[in-house]
């Protein structure tokens, strides 16, 4: 499948010269006389999607835009990636706590499961803190930088991206800890 077949904006330039008639319709008669089984169909499908769903991946990897998902394109996107990868935050270490918070839970020592009932506590007051402030800051980042562009939906974005651990995150950070995007 080439960049042709990639989706484009409705009122963007097609990048190519409209073909002749001719051409066109010899192409058409081409794809149309071409006999295939509803087996042969199938497979070629399987194989457009597979590689499709590889690109996907690679871009996940790299951070190439033209083949990102749809909800991971686009400047706006990428800052609150960048903004949320470049943080150290509390959220991203919520599975691995909640683990050892469980685990002191079951242990039948009256003295450790309060420890652990106080730490549930603490650990969601924490995330809960510090997903506000970064809610706020990265809500004026995006207002001061991108003022006309469709800003819906990026903080949720960001804030779902602050409970993934770092080196689960996908697209996998573009930027180091500490950065400033």
């Amino acid at each position: 499948m080439t960049d042709s077949m990639q989706p484009r904006h409705p009122e963007a330039p097609k990048g190519r010269p409209t073909p002749k008639r001719s051409v066109a319709q010899s192409q058409r008669r081409s794809v149309a006389n071409t006999t295939m089984s509803r087996k042969e169909a199938a497979k070629r499908q399987r194989e457009e999607r597979r590689a499709a769903l590889e690109r996907q991946r690679q871009a996940l990897a790299s951070g190439d835009e033209r083949y990102l998902p749809a909800r991971d394109k686009g400047p706006v996107r990428r800052f609150a990636r960048d903004f949320v990868d470049s943080r150290f935050h509390i959220a991203e270490w919520f599975l691995p706590m909640a683990v050892v918070i469980l685990v002191l839970s079951m242990v039948q020592v009256a003295q450790l499961q309060n420890i652990a009932l106080l730490l549930w506590l603490v650990v969601i007051v924490m995330i809960v803190l510090d997903s506000v402030v970064t809610g706020f800051r990265l809500k004026k980042s995006l207002a001061e930088r991108f003022p006309d562009e469709n800003r819906r939906g990026a903080v949720a974005y960001a804030l779902m991206r602050t409970l993934q651990m770092r080196r689960l995150r996908l697209p996998k950070p573009q930027v180091k800890r500490g950065e400033r995007p």
